[in-house]
C-alpha cells in the first residue's frame, strides 16, 4: 500500500534538472523523504533513461531504468534552450528550496541558470551540482561515466582475479554514490540554512565520492606507498574472507577475527590448525593466505551450501550463500523487511519498485507516486505554481516550449 504520512523533507520544493542515474538517485532519495520534486525534462524526449529498455516494466512501455530512479517526482516538460522555458525555471526557482543539476561543467550558464547567476536573486537556494570531476581541477570539463570513474578511480583495479582482467563493480556504484553523497551534502545544506537563512553551492565530483570510498583500501595505500593487489574475493586484510567452493555450489566465509577462527575449526573439525603459528592469528594468515586457501578449500567442498549455513550460522560464524537476483527478492528476510514496494502508475499498472532503505522511525519514507509519464504534471506544476491559463499552457505547448 503506498503510504501518504508527511515526511522529513514535507513543504522542501526541489527543481529537478537531473537525469540518467547519479542525480535522479540524489533526487529520489529526497523525495521519498517528503520533498516535493519538479523533474524538468526535454519536451518529446525526456531523461535520457526513459530509452535504456528493454526491459519495460511490466504491460507498459516505461523503461524499467527510469521507474527504479523517479518515483515521487512531477515531470514538467520545458525546453530551457528558450528564453520562454528558462523564463519558467526562473519563476519556478522563486517557491523552490533546492537546485539539482548533473550537466557538464558550465552548461547551464548559456541559460542564466548557473549558480553564480542565481545566487544574488534566490539567497537561500541550495544549488547541487553531480558531474564527473567536480567544478575545479583539469578534468573539471570532461564528461563523467561510472566505468570511467570506476576506471579512473582505482576500484577496477582492485576488482577481479589476480591473473585476469580488472573488472567493474555489476552495479554502477560510481554514480550511486555520488548521488548519495551529494543527498548527504544537501541535508547538510538544508541545516546550516534553517540556522543561517543562507543557501550554499554543493559540488559533488563523481571521481571525489569514487576516491572516497576506497576506504581500507585506499588507507592500506596512504600507509605502505604500494598498490594494493587484486585478490578475488578474499579480503586485503582478513583471512579467511572469500568464496570457497562447497559440494553443491559456493558459499562466503567472513572469519572476522581469530575467535570466530577457532569456533569455525571447532565447527569443521580442524582444530590442529590452531597449534600451528601459520594459522593461529589473523596477521599470520594473511602472511600465509594461499597455504590457509588450500587447506580450508578441500574441508569446505565436502559438504553442501545449505549444510555449511546451517552449523556455521549456529556457531555465529559469519557465511552465507552466493545469491542470485531471484533468490535475493524471495529471501524470507528480504520480504519480511518490505524490500519491495507496489506503486500505482500512470498508466494504470501497478509497478514494483526497490524500497528506501532509510528505516526512521518517526519520519519513513513515503511512497506517493510512482515514476511519472513524460511530461505528465506539465498542466499542474504550470498552473499550480505559476499560475498560467489553460489558454497560455497551449500557447507555450503550441511553441514546443513545454
Amino acid at each position: 500500500m503506498t503510504k501518504t504520512a508527511p515526511g522529513p523533507l514535507t513543504g522542501i520544493r526541489v527543481l529537478d534538472l537531473t537525469r540518467v542515474l547519479a542525480g535522479p538517485t540524489c533526487t529520489q532519495m529526497l523525495g521519498d523523504l517528503g520533498a516535493e520534486v519538479i523533474k524538468i525534462e526535454r519536451p518529446g524526449a525526456g531523461d535520457d533513461t526513459r530509452g535504456f529498455a528493454p526491459p519495460y516494466v511490466p504491460n507498459t512501455r516505461e523503461s524499467a531504468y527510469f521507474v527504479g530512479v523517479n518515483r515521487n517526482k512531477k515531470s514538467l516538460t520545458v525546453d530551457i534552450a528558450q528564453e520562454a522555458g528558462q523564463k519558467i525555471i526562473h519563476t519556478l526557482l522563486a517557491s523552490c528550496d533546492m537546485l539539482v543539476e548533473n550537466f557538464k561543467v558550465g552548461a547551464l550558464a548559456k541559460y542564466g541558470l548557473s549558480w553564480e547567476d542565481l545566487k544574488a536573486a534566490h539567497p537561500r537556494l541550495i544549488y547541487c551540482s553531480i558531474t564527473g570531476f567536480g567544478q575545479t581541477g583539469p578534468y573539471a570539463a570532461r564528461p563523467g561515466y561510472d566505468s570511467l570513474i570506476q576506471a579512473m578511480g582505482g576500484v577496477m583495479s582492485l576488482t577481479g582475479e589476480p591473473d585476469g582482467l580488472p573488472q567493474k563493480v555489476g552495479i554502477p556504484v560510481a554514480d550511486l554514490f555520488a548521488g548519495l553523497y551529494g543527498c548527504i551534502g544537501i541535508l547538510a545544506a538544508l541545516q546550516h540554512r534553517n540556522a543561517t537563512g543562507e543557501g550554499q553551492r554543493i559540488d559533488i565530483g563523481m571521481l571525489d565520492t569514487h576516491v572516497a570510498w576506497l576506504a581500507n583500501q585506499g588507507m592500506n595505500y596512504l600507509a605502505t606507498g604500494e598498490n594494493p593487489p587484486r585478490l578475488g574475493n578474499q579480503h586485503p586484510n582478513i583471512v579467511p574472507y572469500q568464496v570457497f567452493a562447497t559440494e553443491d555450489g559456493y558459499i562466503v566465509l567472513s572469519v572476522g577475527n581469530d575467535p570466530t577462527f577457532k569456533r569455525f575449526c571447532d565447527v569443521t573439525g580442524q582444530q590442529a590448525l590452531l597449534d600451528d603459528p601459520r594459522f593461529a592469528t589473523n596477521a599470520a594468515r594473511v602472511e600465509n593466505r594461499a597455504l590457509v586457501t588450500d587447506t580450508l578449500a578441500p574441508v569446505l567442498k565436502s559438504r553442501t551450501t545449505t549444510d555449511w549455513v546451517a552449523a556455521l550460522e549456529a556457531a555465529s560464524i559469519g557465511c552465507g550463500p552466493i545469491n542470485t537476483l531471484a533468490q535475493v527478492f524471495a529471501d524470507p528476510h528480504v520480504q519480511a523487511r518490505g524490500v519491495v514496494v507496489d506503486m500505482p502508475h500512470a498508466s494504470g499498472e501497478t509497478v514494483q519498485v526497490i524500497a528506501n532503505p532509510v528505516r526512521l522511525s518517526a519520519t519513513p519514507p513515503t511512497y506517493r507516486s510512482a515514476a511519472p509519464l513524460l511530461g505528465q504534471h506539465t498542466d499542474e506544476v504550470l498552473r499550480e505554481h505559476l499560475g498560467l491559463t489553460i489558454d497560455e499552457i497551449a500557447t507555450l505547448r503550441a511553441a514546443r516550449i513545454v
